[in-house]
C-alpha cells in the first residue's frame, strides 16, 4: 500500500513540483532588468590605431576590390563626402561603403566602459566579433577565433592560427585579440555588467576554413556535406562550375547544411565546441569568465530543434545565461512580422528582439498618415504581452532601432515608410538625410521614456544617446560621435540633392534625458517587472501604471503638438505623489492632482 501511494505521489505530485521549477527558471531574472546596448564594433570606438585594416585584411570578402590608395577612413568626416581614393573609383558612395574601415575594435569598447557605465546601461550586445573580411562580420572565417583586427597584434594572430587544425579544438590556442576578448568579458563582469555575443550559426563567409577547404579539394573534401553543394567544378573546363546553396541566394554567405534536426552533426558538434570555448574559456566548470548568453542571428532559418538543443549547450555550461533570438519578419513584402511565441516555451529561447514593440512605438510616434492613437498603441503592445509567458515579455529586447533599419531620429524625418522597408537614398530616393528639427527630437525623447517604462528591457543602438541619425544599412552604421572628437558639417547627399545642412556633435542634453530615464528604471524596480495597466483620457493622455506590491509608478505621455491637463486621483487620499521627472508642474488640487503636460512630453510619477 506504501508502495502505491509512493509511486502515486511520484505520477500526481511531483510533476508539479517540475513544472514551477522550469516556470521559476524559464529566463535569467536579471535579463529582466537590465538595460542593453549594443554596440557594433567597426564603427564605435578606435581604440588602437596599431591594428587597424589592410587590405590584406578584407581579402575574400564583399565587395571583393580594394581600391588603389585605398585609406581607413576619417573617423570624423561628413558621412556623404567621397574621399579621394573613392572619388577615383568612378563609383557613388553605395559603391565604395562597402570597403570603408573605421578602425573601431575592442580596445574601443575597454576605453568606453567608464562612459557605458556612467549613462547607466547594465548589459552590452556585441555585433559579430568573431574572424571575418567584412566590416559587419557576419561571414565568418572563424567562429573559434576574435577577428585579429579587433586585437593588438593582427599578424601575430595570423601565425597561431595556422598552427591550429580548425576541426579539432584540443588543438585550438588564444590569440591576442581572443585575450583582449577575455580581459573585456572581466572588465565587464567588475563592473556588474553583462556581455553577450553574436552567434551566426546558419551560415559563413566565403572564407570560412571548411568552406575553403570544399573549394579546394571539391568533392574530396572531408566537409562536402557541411554545405549544400549544387555542381562540382569540372578541372577539365576553364570555367568554374562549382556552385552552392547561400543564405538569400547570396553567395559571399555560404549556407550551414541541415537535416530533420537542424544542422548536421559534424557542424552541431562543431558549435558545440565554440560554445564550450567561449562560455568558459578556462574549460574549469566555472562560467564566469566567459560570455553571458547569445543572440542568435536569422534563428527562424534554423530549424527549432537544434535551438533546443543549443539551449541545452548554454544552459549546461550557465543555468543564467541568456538567449535571444532575431525572429523578425514572417513575411516581409506583406509587412508582417513573427509572433515569436513557438521560440518562447520555455526549451529554446528566452527572449527575442522586440521588432514589433519598435514598430508599434514608431506607429504611435513618428508616423503622421499612417498614425496609430494611444488606444492602438495599446491594442499593439496587448497582442504581443497576450503571446508571449510574462517572463520572457519582461526579458524582451525592447529596441527602436538596430545595425539592420534606419535610426529612429530618422524615421521621424522620414514618417509613414514602412519599418524596415526601403528605409535609405539608395532604395529611396528622396529619402531625407538631414537630422531631426527640434519637435522631432522632442518626438524623439518621448519614444524613449516609452522604451524606458513599458514591459521589456530596453535595448539602446549605439549613438542614439548621442543625437546620431541615418537611415537604413549602411547609414544607421556611421562612427559613433564622441564628446572629444570635431566632426565635419553633413552637408554631402549620396547623389548630389539639396539637403539641410547639419552640424555633428556631441548631443549632451539627449544623453543627460537618457541618463535620467536609466537611471530611474534602474532605481524603480516596478519599471523592470512590475505590473501594467493602461488608461485613455478623453483628450487623447495616454496613462499607464507599473505596480509591484506597493511599489508604483504612474507613466502620463502627451503624444500631441500642443499642451494638455489632467487630474488625477490617487487609489490613496493621504498618500502624497512624486514627480521623478522634476518639472514641478504637479499641483495638489482636492483630493487629486492636476497635471499639466507640454507638447510630446513624458512623464513619470511616484
Amino acid at each position: 500500500m506504501k508502495t502505491k501511494l509512493a509511486i502515486f505521489y511520484l505520477i500526481m505530485i511531483l510533476p508539479l513540483f517540475i513544472s514551477c521549477s522550469d516556470k521559476s527558471e524559464r529566463v535569467p531574472d536579471w535579463s529582466k532588468k537590465v538595460v542593453w546596448y549594443q554596440i557594433f564594433p567597426e564603427r564605435f570606438c578606435n581604440g588602437d590605431k596599431t591594428n587597424d585594416p589592410t587590405p590584406k585584411d578584407m581579402e575574400g570578402g564583399w565587395p571583393y576590390f580594394i581600391p588603389e590608395g585605398w585609406q581607413i577612413s576619417p573617423w570624423t568626416s561628413d558621412w556623404y563626402k567621397l574621399q579621394p581614393w573613392e572619388k577615383a573609383t568612378g563609383k557613388d558612395f553605395y559603391g565604395n561603403v562597402g570597403v570603408r574601415r573605421y578602425g573601431g575594435d575592442l580596445q574601443g569598447i575597454i576605453d568606453k566602459l567608464d562612459y557605458l557605465q556612467d549613462l547607466g546601461v547594465t548589459a552590452i550586445y556585441l555585433n559579430p566579433v568573431f574572424e571575418s573580411p567584412s566590416l559587419h562580420k557576419y561571414d565568418a572565417a572563424y567562429y573559434n577565433h576574435i577577428d585579429n583586427n579587433f586585437g593588438p597584434d593582427p599578424e601575430g594572430d595570423r601565425k597561431v592560427w595556422a598552427t591550429e587544425t580548425q576541426n579539432d579544438p584540443s588543438t585550438w590556442k588564444w590569440t591576442s585579440a581572443d585575450k583582449l576578448f577575455l580581459k573585456l568579458v572581466d572588465d565587464c563582469h567588475k563592473r556588474g555588467m553583462k556581455i553577450i555575443i553574436d552567434g551566426v550559426f546558419n551560415h559563413v563567409g566565403a572564407m570560412f576554413w571548411a568552406f575553403r577547404d570544399v573549394e579546394e579539394k571539391q568533392q574530396n573534401s572531408e566537409f562536402k556535406d557541411w554545405f549544400t553543394i549544387h555542381e562540382w567544378d569540372n578541372p577539365a573546363t576553364k570555367e568554374n562550375e562549382f556552385k552552392y546553396e547561400g543564405w538569400f541566394g547570396v553567395k559571399d554567405l555560404p549556407e550551414l547544411k541541415e537535416d530533420e534536426n537542424g544542422l548536421i552533426p559534424p557542424i552541431q558538434n562543431h558549435i558545440k565546441a565554440i560554445v564550450q570555448r567561449w562560455m568558459d574559456p578556462n574549460n574549469d566548470g566555472d562560467p564566469s569568465d566567459g560570455i553571458d548568453g547569445w543572440r542568435l542571428d536569422v534563428a527562424d532559418m534554423v530549424n527549432i530543434k537544434f535551438w533546443r538543443t543549443f539551449r541545452t549547450w548554454v544552459k549546461g555550461i550557465n543555468p543564467e545565461a541568456y538567449i535571444t533570438g532575431e525572429i523578425w519578419w514572417d513575411d516581409w513584402d506583406k509587412n508582417v512580422m513573427y509572433d515569436a511565441s513557438p521560440w518562447l516555451q520555455g526549451d529554446t529561447f528566452d527572449a527575442v528582439m522586440n521588432y514589433r514593440f519598435a514598430r508599434a512605438v514608431k506607429h504611435y510616434v513618428a508616423n503622421q498618415k499612417d498614425k496609430i492613437d494611444a488606444e492602438g498603441f495599446i491594442d499593439s503592445l496587448k497582442t504581443v504581452a497576450s503571446e508571449y509567458d510574462k517572463d520572457n515579455l519582461y526579458a524582451l529586447m525592447n529596441l527602436l532601432d538596430s545595425h539592420d533599419v534606419e535610426r529612429f531620429s530618422s524615421m521621424i524625418v522620414n514618417p509613414d515608410i514602412w519599418y524596415d522597408h526601403h528605409g535609405n537614398p539608395q532604395q529611396t530616393r528622396d529619402w531625407n538625410v538631414s537630422a531631426p528639427d527640434e519637435l522631432g527630437w522632442k518626438k524623439f525623447r518621448l519614444a524613449v521614456g516609452l522604451q524606458m517604462t513599458l514591459p521589456g528591457a530596453p535595448m539602446v543602438y549605439y549613438g542614439d544617446e548621442a543625437g546620431m541619425w541615418g537611415g537604413d544599412d549602411p547609414d544607421c552604421r556611421k562612427p559613433m560621435v564622441w564628446k572629444d572628437l570635431t566632426y565635419e558639417t553633413e552637408t554631402t547627399h549620396p547623389f548630389g540633392l539639396k539637403r539641410d545642412t547639419n552640424k555633428v556633435e556631441f548631443n549632451s542634453g539627449l544623453f543627460d534625458w537618457y541618463k535620467k530615464l536609466i537611471a530611474l528604471r534602474n532605481e524603480n524596480i516596478e519599471l523592470s517587472v512590475g505590473d501594467v495597466d493602461y488608461k485613455v483620457y478623453d483628450n487623447g493622455i495616454l496613462q499607464y501604471t507599473r505596480s509591484l506590491g506597493e511599489k508604483k509608478s504612474i507613466i502620463l505621455v502627451n503624444n500631441f503638438d500642443h499642451e494638455n491637463a489632467i487630474t488625477l486621483e490617487p487609489d490613496n487620499n493621504k498618500v502624497e505623489m512624486k514627480d521623478l521627472m522634476d518639472n514641478s508642474r504637479l499641483v495638489k488640487e482636492g483630493n487629486g492632482y492636476v497635471v499639466k503636460l507640454a507638447p510630446y512630453e513624458l512623464m513619470i510619477l511616484k
